[in-house]
């Protein structure tokens, strides 16, 4: 029976989209609500406010993601052509280039050639694309996927703090958002750390810090504005 392991780096493309997304969707859209609330504006236009910001930022996480996945997979793209283009001018070079990369990762200068030798025959340019510029088919620029992850999450984590909104009293409303996003953020963060190998705490405190951050200023914003108006 054939041995299969699965890695944490397989996900990362999806889960770093994904996590941001999220992460982004209720930070924003909470604080935005917070700001609009501490300004004294009616619950109507909070919610506007706050939806408005849903699509808005779920759009731009989208657009945002997309470029910049699809710059990642265009240098991925040009640098793979180069290798394919140096591969059919020099062979022998690139097999001797690829057995120097061997012996630098231990291995001693007779099996390094071998095994370049028999990976070039068995396909030159993957192993170039492996072993020469790090580029493995599960490490891949997708940016459809990441854009689509990103504008899903951020509009799932972006409808937290508006059904909040909806369903808080009146009069503390902002504390409702507040608490019940900072809580959310932890939790995600918590989650996220753990899916990436890393100590749940931690990442669970860092991105409540900054949510609670986004909040406490946009709510002085919003006061300010309230002030001004009276």
């Amino acid at each position: 029976m054939r041995h299969v392991e699965r890695h944490r780096t397989e996900r990362i493309g999806w889960l770093r989209a994904s996590v941001l997304g999220a992460n982004d969707g209720i930070v924003s859209t909470a604080s935005l609500v917070v700001g609009v609330a501490a300004a004294q504006v009616s619950r109507s236009e909070i919610l506007v406010a706050g939806v408005a910001g849903l699509v808005a930022g779920a759009l731009s996480m989208a657009a945002g993601e997309y470029v910049s996945v699809s710059s990642q997979a265009d240098t991925e793209r040009a640098d793979i052509a180069k290798e394919r283009a140096e591969l059919a001018a020099a062979p022998a070079a690139e097999e001797e280039e690829l057995a120097g990369i061997y012996v630098a990762r231990g291995l001693d200068a007779s099996l390094a050639r071998s095994v370049a030798r028999q990976l070039t025959a068995h396909d030159a340019l993957k192993a170039h694309a492996r072993d020469e510029l790090g580029l493995t088919e599960e490490l891949t620029a997708r940016p459809l996927q990441a854009a689509l992850a990103s504008a899903a999450t951020f509009a799932v984590g972006a409808a937290l703090p508006i059904l909040t909104a909806m369903l808080a009293p009146t009069a503390t409303l902002s504390q409702f958002v507040a608490g019940i996003s900072l809580v959310c953020l932890a939790g995600l963060g918590g989650l996220a750390a753990r899916a990436g190998g890393a100590p749940a705490m931690v990442g669970a405190g860092r991105v409540a810090f900054w949510g609670a951050l986004a909040m406490a200023v946009t709510a002085g914003v919003g006061k300010l504005f309230a002030i001004t108006v009276t």
